[in-house]
């Protein structure tokens, strides 16, 4: 299976190809230049491996939570790619990719959690299956960090939610390694979740990929940022 992976809906800018066993990527936080960079990380690793875009059978696509500006910046390049190659698309969700870093190291159940800014976190809490890499426990979530509730076990955390609000680490049942409370979700997961899916037939056409918001506020009101300042 031959897969392009690639993520621009966090701080970070990431794009893989999976071919059969091996993967090339590239990962670099770019600050606010995705746009300008990521079609640049499309083609240095596609011309690393000696391949093009028409010798893929899909491509795996960030749909976020994340930034907006960014989740739409992964849709609308991973659609374009996908049109002019005829290739199918496999939406994947930054939670899940992020989730799948643990997972592939041995973790049974993971809570993976990003900063959503305004006080709140993206959240969401999986467990490992060998068919599917990872399957959901609930919807993914945001919400201030008080809210994150875990189901009964023991789950790894995982996400720079937990960075930026180190009072998480405190839940009954996590257990967080110090490196983990800084990752991000890499291209390169998704490529391995798009293959799995791909070769299930769940692959959409270009024109169904949707963005995962979660929310659809994007800042908060001056009242509000008077009111959390006060806190």
């Amino acid at each position: 299976m031959r897969v392009l992976a690639l993520d621009t809906a966090t701080e970070a800018c990431s794009v893989a190809l999976l071919d059969g066993e091996e993967s090339i990527g590239r990962f670099a936080e770019l600050g606010k230049t995705h746009a300008q960079q990521i079609l640049g990380m499309v083609d240095t690793v596609l011309a690393e491996a000696q391949l093009s875009l028409s010798m893929l059978d899909g491509i795996a696509a960030s749909i976020g939570p994340g930034s907006f500006t960014g989740v739409r910046i992964s849709v609308s390049v991973a659609q374009g790619l996908a049109f002019g190659a005829n290739l199918r698309v496999v939406p994947v969700g930054t939670l899940e990719a992020l989730a799948y870093q643990a997972l592939r190291r041995g973790s049974a159940q993971v809570l993976a959690c990003l900063d959503a800014r305004m006080g709140e976190v993206y959240w969401g809490c999986f467990t490992a299956d060998p068919a599917h890499g990872l399957l959901p426990l609930g919807a993914p979530r945001v919400g201030p960090p008080a809210s994150v509730v875990l189901p009964n076990g023991v789950f790894s955390g995982i996400g720079r939610g937990f960075a930026a609000y180190p009072t998480l680490s405190g839940l009954p049942g996590l257990h967080i390694d110090p490196s983990d409370s800084q990752a991000l979700p890499h291209a390169r997961d998704m490529a391995l979740l798009g293959a799995l899916r791909l070769g299930r037939g769940e692959g959409v056409d270009p024109a169904d990929l949707r963005p995962l918001y979660i929310r659809d506020k994007v800042a908060l009101t001056e009242a509000e940022r008077r009111q959390s300042k006060r806190q």
